[in-house]
């Protein structure tokens, strides 16, 4: 068994936190391409690189989590495409966060705030506009320029143990606050991540982070939020044993609904009693042991609600497509790659396009089924019977934007945690249609 101190042993095949082999494999779905990876035109003819997306489980510190397939380095490049600053409702998200911190910890000008992972500046613009000093770091070139456009401090890197060390402690203060909002799954090296957060944490300071909650993975089968660029999948259990092998205690969490459920966790250094655990932490502790989060039983029969699900996706397409009815995507998430690709959709002779408001998606295409990004403009053009809602974690907002789709007699449809229809105007579930796809009359 590898020891915690030597990383360098851990491969692959071994847990990146314990360093345990891998034997346990949680879901398998075969070889897709990097979901956030989309194509030009003129990359349609040519050859596509596609890696393995097996999960495993642990079986010593229960760390869900995918072999290192694709490189970080190659993810988070200068043509990375997610901006944050698109989705309405998680600015506001970051907004509400900006004005609890605010209140809660009574951050002022004299203290750093530093965001990891700090994106186009979606949430430190709101730390900035209080007059707080930020900084993000950011390894993606083209968002961290739209940060610095903004006022933002921010610098390109990506964030370790040695990036904290050599440059960042050096010449800048320690921070009073370190943020981390989806940033926690993409680390390939764990280990490293949070003994960087330690020797940069102010001895006073905090950490908040944001994760999608593995048990809401589990219990609503949210398969598609496994992707290349999500090295780990977390309960608050495995967190805690992470964070105090590097001397930081988590000290409270709250159960946020981002990302279809997720934790934000508050930290601090172990030394720093001031910060009393809280009674949420300790009962949504007792909360995974009860539902069996460190038991292998837990990630047991989760492939086959799997392929439960895709094949209510594929019942519903080709039902509908039967009765001449149009269809289209909305949203060109990670997620709805995933879906896709594990679904083997290619081309768009069912799905027709997919919509998404970025324009740094628009005029490309989907890794994998190559079904084309198109504008707003084109769903009142089209005029679809059903608008497959991808990032469905967002099927309020995005339902609500685009509810004009009822002047046609238009539906929305998602299908995580099951087959979904709904329009724009009603976002309760319709169980009638439910029965109606199940039973395969639409």
């Amino acid at each position: 068994m590898n020891s915690l101190s030597d990383n360098s042993k851990i491969s692959s095949a071994f847990c990146r936190h314990c360093g345990t082999e891998l034997k346990d494999v949680f879901c398998d779905l075969i070889n897709s391409p990097p979901s956030n990876s989309l194509l030009e035109e003129n990359q349609l003819n040519e050859p596509e690189p596609f890696y393995p997306l097996k999960i495993f489980v642990c079986h010593r510190c229960h760390l869900v989590q995918i072999n290192e397939m694709k490189k970080a380095a190659d993810i988070f490049n200068e043509t990375y495409t997610y901006f944050s600053s698109y989705s309405t409702s998680w600015l506001a998200h970051s907004k509400r966060y900006v004005d609890m911190m605010m209140e809660r910890f009574q951050f002022d000008h004299h203290s750093l705030v530093m965001e990891i992972a700090s994106n186009d500046g979606y949430l430190l613009q709101y730390f900035r506009e209080k007059a707080i000093p930020v900084l993000g770091i950011e390894p993606a070139a083209n968002t961290a320029a739209v940060a610095e456009s903004k006022g933002i401090e921010t610098i390109t890197s990506f964030f370790g143990h040695d990036f904290a060390k050599q440059e960042l402690i050096p010449n800048h203060q320690k921070p009073d606050l370190i943020i981390g909002n989806n940033v926690l799954a993409h680390v390939p090296d764990i280990n490293d991540f949070v003994r960087g957060m330690k020797i940069t944490l102010k001895d006073s300071g905090l950490i908040t982070m944001e994760f999608p909650h593995l048990l809401r993975l589990v219990e609503e089968v949210q398969f598609d939020t496994i992707y290349h660029e999500h090295f780990s999948y977390f309960s608050l259990t495995t967190v805690k044993n992470i964070f105090n092998h590097f001397g930081l205690e988590i000290f409270d969490v709250e159960e946020i609904p981002t990302h279809g459920g997720s934790l934000r966790i508050f930290a601090r250094h172990a030394q720093n009693t001031s910060l009393a655990i809280s009674k949420r932490t300790e009962e949504l502790l007792e909360k995974e042991a009860v539902q069996g989060l460190k038991t292998p039983e837990y990630y047991q029969g989760f492939q086959n609600k799997v392929d439960h699900l895709k094949y209510g996706f594929w019942r519903f397409l080709l039902e509908a497509k039967s009765k001449k009815k149009k269809i289209i995507g909305y949203g060109a998430a990670a997620k709805g790659n995933t879906f896709l690709n594990y679904a083997g959709v290619r081309g768009n002779d069912i799905i027709s396009f997919v919509v998404d408001a970025s324009p740094h998606k628009q005029n490309k295409y989907l890794p994998g089924s190559h079904i084309p990004i198109v504008g707003l403009e084109e769903i009142a053009r089209f005029k679809p019977d059903y608008v497959i809602i991808l990032p469905w974690n967002l099927k309020e907002e995005i339902s609500s934007q685009l509810s004009y789709i009822n002047d046609w007699n238009g539906q929305f449809v998602t299908f995580i945690p099951q087959t979904e229809i709904f329009n724009g105007t009603n976002h309760h579930r319709n169980n009638k249609q439910q029965r109606q796809v199940r039973e395969g009359n639409i």
